[in-house]
C-alpha cells in the first residue's frame, strides 16, 4: 500500500516536470497564449459587474413613484388603497329602520320625518317628494346593503326598493347610495348634504369594488327588462318623470309670480274663459333650467342607448345641465360642450332656476270686440272626440292641482267639450266634466 503510493507521487512529480520543460522550451507560444487569457477574463469580470450595475440602478427606479403619465387613473388608485369589504345585507337592524321610516315617510309627503332624518333637503328636493308622493302608494320591499364608512358607526348604504304606483299592480325596482352616520345623541341620520373631497372620494372608490358594481348591475337589468315587457308600465313611468318636472316647474313658477297672479281663479263658464285667455297671453312662458347630479357611477354615453359610444364615466356628485329627460329612461344632458346622455335613474335634480320670456300677442282686442267674439276667439267648443296621445291624468278642474280623477292612456278617445285657450281641454269622463292637459291630446 505504503509502495502504490510513492509510486503515485513519483509519477506526478514526473509529469510536473516534463510539463515544466515544454513550457519553457515553448515559451514563445505559451506566453502570448497566457496574456490573452488573463485580458478575457479581466474583460468578462468587467462585462459582469457593469451588468449588475445596471440591474442595481433597474431596481433602484422601480421603487421611485411612476410619472404621471404612466401612473394608474386616478379612480383607480383609490378604489386600490380602500380596504375591500363585504357587502352586507340588512344585518344592522337600527339602520334599516331608519331607511324604513325615510321611505314610508316619502310615501306619505311627511317632509317634517323627512327632514328629521336628512335635514339637507332644499325647497325643490321639498316640493318634488311632496308632488312624488300623491303618485306612490307604497315602497313594500327595502333591502339595505351596507359597507363599513370611513369612521366607525358609519356606512356607506345601498338600498334596493321596489315602489308601488296608485294605479300601478307591479312594484318598480330601483336603488339609491347613500352615506349614514351618527349624531352625538347616537341617533343614525341620512348624511345627504356634507360630504366633504375624503367621504366623496371613498364613496366613489367603494361604488366601483366588484360586488357593489354586480348589485348595480343586477337592479338596472331587472328594472329595464320589467319596463320593455310591460309598455304600459314604461308610459306610465315616463308620463310620470314629466309630470313631476312640469308640477314642480309650476309651483315655482308660482312662487315667483305676484300673489294677484297667484290667487286667480279658473274661469267656470265660456265669458269667464274668453276673458281669461286675454289676460293668459300677456303672461310669461316659464322656462325651467334644471342641475342634475349624478347618485352613482354611470356610464356617460354618446346617445340613449346601452350600445352608443361611452364618452366618460360620471362620478358621485358630478353635476351637469338637464336638456331633456326623455321617455326611454335616458336623459339628455350638457358634458364638455356637446349633447350627451345618462340613465335617468342615476340622476338627481339639484337646482331649478325658471326663467321669464314674454309673450307678445298679435293685436290686443278692445273690451267690446272681447264680449262679443264668439267662444272659439279663445277657447274652441266642439263636439266629437279626441285622442290621448301620451298617458295623462285627467282631473276634476282645469289645475294640476285638482283632484285626479283617473288616468287616459295614449290611444284612449275621450268625449271632447271644449279646447281652452288656457291649455286644457275639457272632456267627458266616466260621465262628468273632466280636463286633460291639451299637450296630451288631439
Amino acid at each position: 500500500m505504503k509502495y502504490s503510493e510513492q509510486s503515485k507521487k513519483h509519477a506526478l512529480k514526473a509529469r510536473f516536470m516534463a510539463v515544466e520543460e515544454w513550457v519553457m522550451d515553448h515559451n514563445k507560444i505559451v506566453m502570448p497564449l497566457v496574456l490573452i487569457v488573463c485580458v478575457l477574463i479581466t474583460v468578462l469580470v468587467a462585462v459582469n459587474a457593469n451588468h449588475r450595475k445596471i440591474k442595481e440602478k433597474e431596481a433602484e427606479e422601480a421603487a421611485i413613484p411612476v410619472s404621471a403619465e404612466d401612473s394608474v387613473p386616478e379612480a383607480e388608485q383609490e378604489a386600490e388603497s380602500v380596504p375591500v369589504y363585504e357587502l352586507e345585507e340588512n344585518t344592522h337592524p337600527e339602520v334599516n329602520k331608519v331607511f324604513r321610516t325615510y321611505y314610508d315617510a316619502q310615501a306619505q309627503g311627511d317632509i317634517e320625518t323627512i327632514s328629521s332624518l336628512n335635514a339637507y333637503l332644499d325647497d325643490i328636493d321639498t316640493i318634488r317628494v311632496q308632488e312624488l308622493s300623491k303618485y306612490i302608494d307604497s315602497y313594500p320591499v327595502l333591502n339595505v346593503y351596507t359597507k363599513p364608512g370611513l369612521e366607525e358607526n358609519t356606512y356607506v348604504a345601498y338600498v334596493y326598493s321596489e315602489t308601488l304606483f296608485a294605479d300601478v299592480e307591479k312594484a318598480l325596482p330601483g336603488m339609491q347610495t347613500y352615506y349614514i352616520g351618527q349624531d352625538e345623541s347616537g341617533n343614525y341620520f341620512i348624511n345627504d348634504g356634507t360630504y366633504n373631497v375624503e367621504v366623496w372620494d371613498y364613496i366613489k372608490a367603494v361604488t366601483l369594488q366588484d360586488d357593489v358594481v354586480d348589485l348595480n348591475n343586477k337592479v338596472v337589468v331587472e328594472y329595464n327588462e320589467m319596463l320593455a315587457e310591460d309598455e304600459e308600465l314604461n308610459e306610465y313611468i315616463a308620463y310620470l318623470k314629466e309630470k313631476i318636472n312640469e308640477d314642480v316647474g309650476e309651483i315655482l313658477a308660482q312662487v315667483e309670480r305676484p300673489e294677484e297672479e297667484a290667487s286667480a281663479t279658473e274661469a267656470e263658464d265660456d265669458t269667464q274663459t274668453a276673458q281669461a285667455s286675454a289676460t293668459d297671453s300677456q303672461e310669461a312662458a316659464v322656462t325651467v333650467i334644471k342641475t342634475v347630479r349624478a347618485t352613482d357611477v354611470v356610464n356617460i354615453r354618446s346617445s340613449d342607448s346601452e350600445e352608443a359610444d361611452k364618452l366618460d364615466k360620471a362620478q358621485i356628485g358630478q353635476e351637469f345641465t338637464l336638456l331633456e329627460e326623455k321617455g326611454n329612461g335616458w336623459s339628455k344632458v350638457r358634458y364638455n360642450d356637446r349633447d350627451a346622455y345618462i340613465k335617468s335613474d342615476y340622476l338627481e335634480v339639484v337646482s331649478e332656476q325658471s326663467e321669464s320670456v314674454e309673450q307678445a300677442s298679435a293685436a290686443e282686442p278692445s273690451n267690446d270686440t272681447q264680449q262679443e267674439a264668439p267662444a272659439s276667439s279663445s277657447s274652441e267648443a266642439s263636439s266629437g272626440k279626441v285622442r290621448v296621445v301620451e298617458s295623462v291624468k285627467v282631473r276634476k278642474s282645469a289645475s294640476t292641482d285638482a283632484e285626479s280623477l283617473g288616468t287616459a292612456y295614449a290611444g284612449d278617445e275621450l268625449e271632447l267639450l271644449m279646447k281652452q285657450a288656457d291649455g286644457w281641454t275639457r272632456v267627458k269622463y266616466n260621465g262628468q266634466t273632466a280636463y286633460v292637459k291639451s299637450d296630451y291630446v288631439e
